[in-house]
């Protein structure tokens, strides 16, 4: 435990805060995953083996919902929170424990549904406050990409640890055991966000980022900056590789589970097999990036789209959950990768006073090209050549958009993005 404490407090994070927020973020990742177990046979599994598409469609609200409210919410209000991000993060985390207690008290009624939205939407809006916060936790010599890099691997650390535990406790107590779980975690969270030093609350002279100019901005009591061109491209890129990581966490489980029918113990093994190719790939992504300076991000960026195009296209002809792992392992390094690349540049080309709004709303828009994809993955029928079919040719667009912003041009007519 001490070595553990000696990993997150190293190169000065003690001194920063960046600890402090460490732990909370990792108290989210964990009642994520243990969220997720309690969700697993009442919620996702009901969805997926139902014959009507009234429980798929509750499903896809449930998952979709959050980002819908997020991206025109969240961004905007996080502009106007000057103080208390401290408590927005510990009022986030609380609310989300007082549901997962009526997840557990109601699981098996109607209540599901409403309480695992709010928690979804509370949960993705601790992300998006998260990525504001950051940029006032950097210790000295440490760049965001290197923060973000090692925030995000101690996050997959405690989504794994909590998960195998919430597993257990679910095969033990069932699935309003898992809940309960996340309700202690949520607990132990809120206390964490309140831990997290007062300076992030110093928010004098930050500007607003738009990614849009629009007439009158100006005139505005809140400065606006636009994103530069090369942000702008690097949020396609990776817009475009998250809605392959969406796709396919909520295909792969829907095809899987249509497939292995009547048998759970192979239902599991092969739904490890994916997930563990994805939880590699989000590893090595990270690994690699930390030691990228991205001098040339554009041709990282398209590389990176190349490679989930091509695995994705090979996953159409030779169909089977091997080809779906490698996808999984090959979005999951490129989603890590182009990551740390936006990281980089938004660091590089946005002034500090526009950062922790550039991160806010570079978050939501990533969120929503997740379910985007998660959303396709819940509406096309659980045939796997036909899946990556369509995918591929939504990565080609993406790809294609990204390639075109680089030279400032784009598919999208009457659009250009600021320099």
């Amino acid at each position: 435990m001490s070595a553990f404490h000696r990993a997150a407090s190293a190169d000065g994070a003690d001194r920063s805060g960046l600890t402090a927020l460490t732990y909370a973020w990792m108290a989210n990742y964990a009642s994520d995953a243990t969220l997720a177990i309690a969700l697993a046979n009442t919620l996702f599994f009901s969805a997926a083996s139902a014959e009507s598409k009234d429980k798929v469609a509750l499903y896809l609200l449930i998952t979709v919902a959050p980002f819908a409210v997020i991206a025109p919410v969240i961004g905007p209000l996080l502009d106007r929170i000057q103080r208390g991000r401290r408590w927005a993060l510990a009022a986030s985390t609380a609310g989300q424990g007082a549901l997962a207690v009526v997840l557990a008290l109601f699981m098996d009624t109607w209540a599901l549904y409403p309480a695992a939205l709010g928690i979804l939407v509370l949960s993705k809006s601790f992300g998006v406050l998260k990525a504001a916060v950051t940029p006032r936790v950097l210790p000295p010599g440490i760049t965001l990409v290197t923060t973000n890099s090692r925030l995000t691997v101690f996050g997959l650390v405690a989504s794994g640890v909590f998960g195998a535990i919430g597993a257990g406790v679910a095969y033990l107590f069932g699935s309003p055991g898992a809940a309960w779980l996340t309700a202690v975690i949520c607990g132990v969270g809120v206390w964490l966000c309140l831990r997290i030093p007062s300076w992030v609350e110093v928010t004098e002279g930050e500007a607003v980022t738009t990614l849009i100019r629009r007439p009158g901005t100006t005139r505005r009591r809140v400065r606006r900056v636009p994103m530069s061109a090369h942000v702008v491209t690097a949020l396609w890129a990776n817009g475009t590789i998250r809605t392959l990581t969406g796709f396919l966490t909520l295909f792969a489980a829907f095809v899987i589970k249509h497939q292995t029918e009547g048998t759970p113990g192979r239902q599991l093994l092969l739904l490890g097999v994916v997930g563990a190719a994805a939880g590699a790939g989000g590893f090595l992504g990270n690994a690699l990036g930390a030691r990228r300076r991205f001098d040339r991000p554009g041709t990282v960026l398209v590389t990176g789209l190349g490679a989930g195009l091509a695995a994705s296209v090979v996953a159409a002809v030779l169909v089977g959950v091997v080809t779906a792992a490698v996808v999984a392992l090959v979005a999951a390094t490129a989603s890590a990768l182009l990551k740390v690349c936006l990281d980089a540049v938004v660091q590089r080309d946005m002034p500090e006073a526009a950062r922790a709004s550039a991160f806010g709303r570079s978050e939501t828009i990533l969120q929503l090209s997740w379910v985007f994809g998660g959303a396709l993955g819940v509406l096309l029928p659980p045939t796997w050549w036909l899946g990556f079919t369509v995918i591929s040719g939504v990565l080609a667009v993406g790809t294609v958009q990204t390639v075109l912003t680089t030279r400032g041009r784009s598919l999208i007519p009457h659009r250009r993005t600021a320099s």
